[in-house]
């Protein structure tokens, strides 16, 4: 198939979706009132709730998403062929992942931006929150320690992203402060400071920096000390000093690749055709590949739907949104712009990897050859620099059609992908610590509950995971094999909570969410059970004990909702004013 094809049908889906079933559950389901009491001028404190304008926003809750999500996931998934992957991407994003990212914000911000673990005490009971909290504490603990491994990885194999992604933070600061302290024009501002970051791009591609051993730590657990200490600090600034313009920026940063990528896409159409180089659907996967039902489900998560979008949605940005209109461009469209980032990925591996790959010792592969280069075995057991390698060689091809040379096109990529994953990072711990801050108050701990407190807790278990296999900081990996499952199952659950919210309003809405929390409840239940049975077999009993012990906390919390959700609805209008209480 044609790429600029594809490209162009996925865009028009997405497109269509925000303004026809987007619309429908602003206006239908969950009746967006431009009037209501939002959380960040009830609470307005100048350091996590804070009003804001509705396009930072949307940088911030769309940069925190995103991560290396819609990039690892897909680069994986397309193993069984290109079709199915769109197909997941295309519709699982529009009738599930961004229902679920709209849902879970707008039933924070209906609950004082509160997270789902204290709304699910609320609606359903208070043994759901510990069971919620449970979860959602050690998908953000290894969520922590594995973004700092991923971004060291991104440091080793890119050492030209190293300059950049660092000098970001001082040009955020600027930002931040000549917008909120100097009442800069935000227009002119961002100009600047964008045209600053890709000075400092261009300037890593000239002075790479590489670190080897320091104080007898490898270079990874070096740079996953210096990026832990960073985010303490990063996550316990006012957002308006650092999150926001950071993410901000990086926004634009994204929308300047995936306008590259675009434009490359009619380019190499034009003057090459760019047909799809990897199969349409494949038949003859490694022998070692697990089967796509329910893998493919379960790995490509960003770009269609992601339990960790749940948190951010119920975290940082529901303290930020002005009002309550300004929920369905911030969470349904950031998802949807999402998926057509991932929709980009896939073409860069499925088409852009076919235009050149040339081996180190100097042999050109082409086509289907040079994609089953990287997939002729199962990529999922590969290292983290070799599952995002095809990626980035599809998109510098790309870039390279417009002009941009290679090396500056794989400098660009590095840095995009360690900025994003840099920025949930940021948001990660910031999460941790609402969620430890909300328990330490709920239990009555309130010297645990204020926010350097709070962050030292979440960043210290995330440091004891990350090296409990030793100095390389890569301890979090052992539990990599459980993220997948855990990160979906928590879209499932969170899926629960907000079909409750909607069945206490009465009526038949709650299917828009009920249907998809029945289908990931299924599917991610399905995939831990596989996983088991795998844990028992290679006797990894680590993962077999902490898998099993999230198995049985999601189908204790699976039985406690469904106890509620066939009790008696609330009457409609009694909910809302309880909910906007």
């Amino acid at each position: 198939m044609n790429a600029l094809l594809l490209m162009l049908i996925c865009g028009a889906g997405y497109v269509i979706a925000y303004h026809t079933y987007g619309k429908f559950l602003a206006r239908k389901i969950f009746a967006l009132d431009p009037a209501a009491k939002v959380p960040s001028r009830q609470f307005e404190d100048g350091i996590d709730y804070v009003p804001t304008r509705k396009g930072i926003v949307f940088g911030h809750h769309y940069t925190s998403i995103a991560g290396t999500g819609p990039i690892v996931g897909p680069a994986i998934g397309i193993i069984w062929g290109w079709i199915p992957a769109v197909l997941w991407v295309l519709f699982g994003c529009i009738l599930m992942g961004a229902v679920h990212d709209f849902g879970a914000l707008i039933v924070s911000m209906r609950n004082q931006g509160k997270s789902l673990s204290e709304v699910a005490a609320r609606y359903i009971n208070i043994r759901v929150r510990f069971i919620f909290f449970a979860v959602v504490f050690l998908t953000v603990m290894i969520v922590i320690a594995i973004f700092g491994v991923v971004i060291s990885a991104v440091f080793t194999r890119f050492p030209s992203a190293v300059v950049p992604v660092w000098l970001q933070i001082p040009i955020a600061i600027g930002l931040g402060y000549a917008i909120y302290r100097r009442g800069a024009n935000v227009t002119v501002a961002t100009l600047v400071a964008v045209a600053a970051m890709y000075a400092s791009v261009a300037l890593g591609s000239w002075f790479p920096i590489e670190v080897g051993d320091t104080f007898g730590i490898p270079a990874s657990g070096f740079w996953v000390i210096i990026l832990l200490i960073y985010a303490w600090i990063a996550s316990t600034l006012p957002v308006q000093t650092l999150l926001q313009p950071r993410d901000f920026i990086n926004a634009w940063q994204l929308n300047v690749a995936m306008g590259l990528l675009a434009v490359g896409v009619i380019v190499a159409a034009a003057t090459t055709g760019l047909s799809m180089s990897a199969p349409a659907i494949n038949p003859s996967v490694p022998a070692n590949t697990p089967p796509i039902w329910p893998a493919m489900f379960v790995i490509i998560a960003c770009g269609a739907i992601s339990g960790f979008h749940s948190l951010v949605a119920s975290g940082t940005t529901p303290k930020q949104v002005s009002s309550e209109t300004d929920s369905l461009f911030i969470g349904y469209g950031s998802m949807l712009l999402e998926g057509f980032l991932a929709v980009l990925v896939i073409i860069c591996i499925g088409a852009g990897v076919g235009m050149l790959l040339r081996l180190e010792d100097g042999t050109a592969l082409y086509g289907t050859a040079a994609w089953n280069h990287y997939y002729s075995t199962w990529i999922g057991d590969s290292g983290l620099s070799d599952k995002i390698a095809p990626v980035v060689e599809g998109a510098a091809n790309l870039m390279g059609a417009v002009g941009v040379g290679v090396t500056l096109g794989i400098t660009i990529m590095g840095v995009f992908i360690a900025s994003f994953a840099g920025t949930t990072l940021d948001t990660a711990v910031r999460l941790q610590r609402y969620v430890i801050g909300e328990l330490a108050t709920d239990l009555g701990f309130k010297s645990l509950s204020n926010r350097w407190a709070a962050t030292t807790i979440a960043v210290l278990t995330a440091a004891g995971l990350a090296f409990m296999t030793g100095v390389d900081g890569t301890g979090a990996m052992r539990l990599w094999p459980l993220f997948g499952s855990a990160n979906q199952l928590l879209a499932a659950l969170a899926l629960l909570v907000v079909t409750i919210y909607l069945r206490r309003l009465g009526g038949l809405k709650y299917l828009v969410t009920a249907i998809p929390c029945l289908l990931m409840l299924l599917i991610t239940n399905w995939a831990m059970v596989t996983n088991e049975i795998t844990f028992f077999n290679t006797q990894n009993w680590l993962l077999l004990i902490i898998g099993g012990c999230i198995l049985l906390l999601s189908i204790w919390m699976t039985i406690e909702t469904a106890v509620v959700f066939f009790t008696a609805p609330l009457p409609a209008k009694t909910a809302r004013q309880t909910a906007a209480a």
